[in-house]
């Protein structure tokens, strides 16, 4: 059976009654959320403060504890210590079907024996919405994922990205105060994941639901977030826009995760940190002395003149397209990536000489 994945344009607001109900979000608030499991601690006093409307990502590696902050919030795990904010009512001890919140999972948990418009009204059945009023939601909400003409269908008879469309649809039909995504798109290949995404933003845009969206993939979380709360054994490292994290990381930890970085060996003096013959300045303050130092692919040149760099051998050379990605062995035996033109060919162990770009770069106090 040949599937159609393709995201459909969104109906007009005057043609389907969510778009037009559509809202401003809810303001959702962690204060000194603490999480215990006896006597682990997997949560460290989260604080965060989401505005309405506002897309957020929770990222960071496996166990780092975004996930039990979404079941905090969604009252399937209930705080240690701390308190979680919907608006201005405090519902840390709320029942999760008390919350007026919307789940998406990694697994679809659609009902086999049920059809798509079905699966999609259950929640409102179970509200005690009649049948007819239901099924006349979850068709809207099916038109606004693109599957109305699907409604009719049973999930077999589907593709996976389309079963978590209907899973969208399902969290979407009964206007929840806030959305939760927890790592939704995992399980789907590259093409679709990349359309669900995207289509997943739109909707939102769209909806104004306050939204908070768990994953691992940090191409993910800066494609779709308006901010973004990197994770790191149960702490915050750092909250801020995509391209704060990117061009300003406020620690090493997320200079490391977020994006690729090479670390090669610098010396800090002052504010400035001495590397391949050049001086570049240092964000934040460091002592004196010597530090690891990250540097992004695209900050690092292939150099043409001047004295300044350092020689390497070509370990390898990657065509992406627009773009190549070369990994360089210097001499010092340090591996670093450059990014470079695509008509610039490279050999394995073609000897060039790099430099970096005049930018401001993270370090980190080499440990003793």
């Amino acid at each position: 059976m040949v599937t159609d994945t393709t995201p459909r344009p969104l109906p007009r607001t005057s043609d389907n009654q969510l778009l037009a109900d559509a809202g401003e979000g809810t303001r959702v608030e962690f204060r000194g959320v603490v999480k215990d499991y006896g006597s682990t601690r997997v949560l460290h006093g989260v604080d965060l403060d989401i505005k309405p409307g506002e897309f957020v990502s929770l990222l960071g590696p496996s166990g780092c504890g975004k996930t039990t902050a979404l079941r905090v919030l969604a009252g399937l795990e209930n705080a240690t210590e701390g308190s979680v904010l919907l608006g201005d009512r405090d519902v840390s001890r709320v029942p999760t079907n008390k919350r007026d919140i919307g789940m998406v999972f990694q697994a679809y948990s659609l009902f086999p024996h049920l059809r798509i418009r079905e699966n999609v009204a259950f929640g409102l059945r179970r509200r005690g919405v009649a049948r007819v009023a239901a099924e006349a939601r979850a068709m809207d909400a099916l038109d606004l994922v693109g599957l109305g003409h699907l409604g009719e269908r049973y999930t077999h008879q589907l593709s996976g990205g389309q079963q978590q469309r209907v899973a969208l649809a399902r969290a979407l039909v009964t206007e929840p105060r806030v959305l939760l995504l927890d790592e939704p798109l995992s399980a789907l290949d590259a093409k679709v994941r990349v359309q669900l995404r995207d289509e997943i933003r739109r909707i939102q845009l769209r909806l104004g639901t306050t939204t908070v969206f768990v994953t691992h993939d940090q191409e993910e979380a800066l494609a779709v977030s308006d901010r973004i709360a990197v994770m790191n054994a149960g702490r915050i490292e750092q909250v801020g826009t995509p391209e704060d994290l990117y061009l300003r990381p406020a620690t090493p930890y997320v200079a490391a995760f977020v994006g690729l970085s090479s670390t090669v060996r610098g010396t800090v003096n002052g504010t400035e940190v001495e590397l391949w013959g050049q001086r570049l300045p240092v964000q934040g303050s460091v002592v004196d002395g010597a530090v690891d130092v990250f540097l992004r692919p695209e900050n690092v040149r292939l150099a043409v003149s001047g004295d300044s760099g350092v020689y390497g051998n070509v370990q390898e050379s990657t065509f992406l397209g627009s773009f190549r990605r070369t990994l360089v062995r210097t001499a010092e035996g340090e591996l670093v990536r450059v990014q470079h033109s695509a008509a610039d060919r490279l050999s394995y162990d073609d000897s060039v000489r790099l430099t970096v770009a005049p930018e401001p770069v993270v370090v980190r106090p080499v440990a003793d």
